[in-house]
């Protein structure tokens, strides 16, 4: 016995995926695919540019982060130097 509705199913199924292929590979779906296309690399770009800003500002912290550290290195260096000092005078 045939079943005429997965005959039916089968036909349909081909003759949508046909039309689609159509559809898709048209100008105008080129044109759309073209057009998103480029708003997404619009929007990489933007993206980049961000993240570069992110990355140079990262830097700067970083550096007077170190720079800060450094300072308050080299003046505890200078008052441990002068509890040394008052220490072996008491002594």
């Amino acid at each position: 016995m045939v079943d005429w509705k997965k005959i039916a199913l089968f036909a349909g199924g081909t003759l949508f995926g046909t039309a689609g292929v159509k559809v898709l590979s048209s100008d105008d779906a080129k044109k759309f695919y073209t057009n998103c296309t480029a708003a997404v690399l619009r929007g990489k770009s933007c993206v980049m540019k961000t993240a570069t800003t992110v990355q140079e500002n990262a830097e700067d912290i970083l550096a007077d982060a170190k720079a800060i550290n450094e300072e308050r290195d080299a003046a505890k260096g200078v008052y441990e130097d002068q509890a040394a000092d008052t220490v072996t005078a008491e002594a």
